[in-house]
């Protein structure tokens, strides 16, 4: 069983910054530790989108809507997955959501859900005017 707890949201105004924390747990993270891990949000009424993927290679894919003002990293032993987030703008307010595919990804995980099993509970970042 893995388990991924997200920390970090809030709530700041446009042009601040937050960094989001995701922690993998468990009894079996150990055997997820090489698979493709990333950040989804989903706003109300929308569907849930991909921000950013990563692969165990260290290679990253971004949505074009978060280039230049997000950045994924890792701990040295994937269990702690961060994002870095600058220069936030109010349509950035959603619950963001951490997850790991169901495979091993040495390249970056394509930007969709699909691929992803194991999910957490989200946090909530709100950005204000």
């Amino acid at each position: 069983q893995v388990q991924l707890v997200e920390s970090g949201g809030g709530s700041v105004q446009a042009g601040g910054a937050l960094r989001l924390s995701c922690q993998v747990g468990g009894p079996s993270r150990s055997s997820v530790n090489q698979h493709g891990m990333g950040w989804f949000r989903q706003a109300p009424g929308k569907e849930r989108e991909a921000v950013v993927t990563i692969g165990n290679g260290g290679m990253t894919t971004y949505a074009d809507s978060v280039k230049g003002r997000f950045t994924i990293s890792q701990d040295s032993a994937r269990y702690t997955l961060y994002l870095q987030m600058n220069n936030l703008e109010p349509e950035d307010t959603a619950m963001y959501y951490c997850a790991v595919t169901r495979n091993v990804y040495y390249a970056s995980p394509p930007l969709s859900p699909a691929p992803f099993i194991y999910w957490g509970r989200g946090t909530q970042v709100t950005v204000s005017t």
